[in-house]
């Protein structure tokens, strides 16, 4: 059985500094670097540097991809005989191994400032000592605020007035006037609200990692009659790929042999698996969970969906809300001012009035630790991840964060009929006998006769016979008649089935049985002989199973629904009204869509569009969110939508209308919180009532601490949602033993 860790041992993989000999346990296919920790250096002397490629998420040192190719690149020599090395000694264990470095020093820091800071305190207000204890909140400055005072520093030369530089100034100004202490459990507390973002900001790129996590690094491919291992990055289009039962997919494809359930949560966030059999296609990192299957591949691995969203998540968290972009614009000029504001605060009052200098710069003091904007500046940065991440785990790929904030403020949603609020496949709804002809005689004669025509209602109906457990009879003499239908010989008799305009001028005609059928939006086909009209199927392209909940879920949330359609006028009206959709459109072009889009643009309505992400292109780039129905089955509609649905649930609309009103409530409670408290302790601070260490505590990193934990809970999932999940997937399971 194929396993997602493989451990390998690899000879010098790459002479550029890599250890002799390696073992790695591999937990991705492919190298990775976070954006924080933009590359990891194989030999400082050779600058050899394994490198994040956002697209391709190579490990990048000058080494081929090729397993046994050998490549000189200017000071860079790589030989890799190993087949699945990787040729700067990048493993998925090397970011496990730093980041646990990183939480080792985190700690090391946390519990050495835990332990000096009373011992500090207690000497200093208790035992008298103040040389001692001044040493020992200087080695607390060092180990919590070295960082910090560095950057602080590189920011003041640079003409940069950030957060940092505040805390530096607070921290030696604190000194200054003898609050040593003060200064130290600034500087403490400081540092542990930079861990708390820190967090914040990990959890994001741990998405991400999540998702690469889930890819097999193997897979077993079929050449020569024999099974072989192959690294995913050198296996090709058209190969077949085995999987047994239990194994990861490893490659996009499309089944060639066998037949199973399949579970793609990890991709569509389906909660049930889908059967899939011959000529179905499969993702990469989806769970075969019982039959053996030959896949042949379609995608190289750098192509496959699970990759496409890898990149567009990656590239969302640079996608900037407008809330941000203000933030980040009013930070630039919010630092300076505070800074001249305290520096006012220390100097004016005993130059002007008098006062004690030592009063004074205390106050201004606790104005910048009062004033540094942390918790500001995360109230909506982190709420925002928070939405983007929570939707993918749900199988929504949202675009960037400003896309989660447009989507609090649509007002109308307009659907393409087929395929987003239709399933696309015609279905059988009615089967009318007349003239003494049974429904089971109707279909054995449209049976047979449609199993040998290429008309697009055909297999249609072909499937509502075989479902019907109706067997087949032989047709003899079959003629198609162009532009009207076919006719055939069973059991003897000539029988015709096609348009009205075939049987036009037939006696009997059931014209009131036609029009009801038309009015219904139904397609119709006509069955008949020699001698009179045997009976009528209507089919109907299918309505999904949730689009009458979705658009009754948007009235409820007062969002206005439109569809459009380039089907007849009475096709339009009959799904409409069946789902309760407000306006429709019909017998439109992809052309037209647009001007429906523009016209309702025009009318000062904020518009998501909804559709399949290929004909509706130009309609989904027009609406303010353009939204993609199915996108895990279409490269174009990953590509070009704002927001992609992984699956065929059309009840995700209603989920994302929520998560964006949580999302954007959540963003206004952080900063209105934010600005309040900040703002009420700056003016206390000012007339004396607030020291430097419930400024820090209040102020600052209890302020940090409680707009990073409402912000999570974006992720989190209430009642409603948790009943609203199980609802569905207790539909999905009835649907598929049906």
């Amino acid at each position: 059985m194929q396993k997602n860790k493989s451990e390998q041992k690899s000879d010098a993989p790459c002479s550029c500094g890599c250890s002799e000999e390696s073992t790695v346990e591999k937990e991705e296919s492919i190298c990775q670097i976070n954006e924080s920790e933009d590359s990891c250096s194989c030999d400082e002397k050779e600058k050899n540097v394994c490198e994040n490629d956002e697209s391709e998420d190579s490990c990048g040192c000058g080494c081929s991809d090729d397993s046994n190719e050998k490549k000189d690149q200017s000071q860079d020599t790589c030989k890799i005989e190993e087949p699945y090395a990787c040729g700067c000694g990048c493993s998925g264990n090397f970011f496990e191994e730093k980041e646990s470095l990183w939480n080792r020093k985190n700690l090391f820091i946390t519990v050495s400032s835990a332990v000096l800071l009373p011992i500090g305190l207690y000497l200093d207000y208790f035992a008298g000592q103040e040389l001692l204890s001044g040493i020992l909140f200087l080695i607390i400055i060092a180990l919590s605020g070295h960082e910090l005072i560095k950057k602080g520093i590189m920011g003041l030369l640079k003409g940069n007035f950030n957060m940092n530089l505040l805390m530096t100034i607070a921290v030696l100004g604190s000194f200054t006037v003898g609050s040593g202490a003060e200064g130290a459990v600034i500087i403490f507390l400081f540092y542990i609200a930079e861990f708390l973002e820190d967090y914040a900001s990990n959890r994001a790129r741990k998405s991400v990692q999540s998702l690469l996590k889930l890819a097999p690094e193997t897979a077993t491919i079929k050449r020569d009659h024999k099974n072989i291992n192959l690294n995913v990055n050198d296996v090709k289009v058209d190969d077949i790929v085995v999987i047994r039962p239990g194994d990861k997919i490893p490659l996009d494809g499309t089944i060639i042999e066998g037949a199973s359930t399949v579970n793609q949560a990890a991709i569509t966030g389906e909660s049930v698996p889908v059967t899939k059999t011959v000529g179905d296609d499969v993702f990469t990192a989806t769970l075969n969970e019982e039959g053996y299957l030959e896949v042949r591949v379609t995608k190289k691995s750098d192509e496959t969906v699970l990759s496409k969203i890898i990149r567009l998540v990656r590239e969302s968290q640079g996608k900037k809300s407008n809330t941000e972009t203000f933030i980040e614009k009013f930070a630039k000029y919010y630092t300076p001012s505070v800074v001249l504001i305290a520096a006012a605060v220390a100097i004016i009052p005993p130059l002007v009035l008098g006062q004690s200098l030592d009063t004074w710069i205390y106050r201004a003091l606790v104005l910048l630790v009062i004033s540094c904007p942390c918790a500001f500046l995360l109230s909506t940065p982190v709420a925002m991840v928070s939405g983007v991440t929570s939707s993918t785990r749900n199988g929504v790929l949202i675009k960037g964060s400003r896309y989660v904030e447009e989507m609090k403020n649509i007002n109308t949603i307009v659907f393409d009929k087929t395929g987003t609020l239709t399933e696309g496949k015609l279905e059988v709804t009615d089967v009318i006998p007349l003239n003494n002809y049974s429904k089971k005689e109707v279909l054995q004669i449209a049976g047979p006769l449609e199993s040998k025509s290429k008309h697009p209602l055909a297999e249609a109906i072909i499937q509502h016979v075989e479902e019907s457990d109706i067997g087949f009879k032989g047709v003899k003499d079959f003629e198609s008649i162009t532009g009207k239908g076919v006719k055939g010989k069973i059991n003897g008799n000539i029988f015709y089935i096609g348009k009205k305009s075939l049987f036009k001028g037939s006696l009997g005609f059931p014209e009131e049985i036609t029009n009801k059928l038309q009015n219904e939006g139904k397609a119709i086909i006509i069955i008949g002989n020699d001698h009179h009209i045997i009976g009528l199927i209507g089919l109907m392209d299918k309505i999904r199973p949730l689009s009458k909940s979705t658009i009754q879920g948007l009235k409820e949330r007062n969002i206005k629904t439109v569809m459009l359609t380039g089907d007849n006028e009475g096709t339009a009206k009959a799904v409409s009204s069946k789902i309760g959709i407000d306006e429709y459109y019909s017998g439109l072009l992809p052309e037209d869509k647009v001007k429906i889009i523009d016209k309702l643009l025009d009318k000062g309505e904020y518009v998501a569009m909804v559709g399949d992400g290929v004909n509706d292109a130009p309609a989904l780039a027009r609406a303010n969110v353009g939204i993609a129905m199915g996108a895990a089955g279409s490269d174009v509609a990953i590509e070009t939508a704002d927001i992609a649905l992984m699956q065929d649930d059309i009840s995700k609309i209603n989920y994302l209308i929520d998560l964006s009103r949580k999302t954007m409530s959540i963003v206004r409670q952080n900063i209105s919180s934010a600005l309040l408290i900040q703002v009420s302790l700056a003016a206390l601070a000012v007339f004396g009532f607030v020291s430097l260490w419930v400024a820090v505590t209040f102020g600052d990193v209890g302020l940090t601490l409680a707009v990073i934990l409402n912000a999570l809970r974006i992720g989190n999932k209430n009642k409603n949602e948790i009943l609203y999940g199980n609802i569905i997937q207790s539909h999905l399971s009835d649907k598929m033993k049906n």
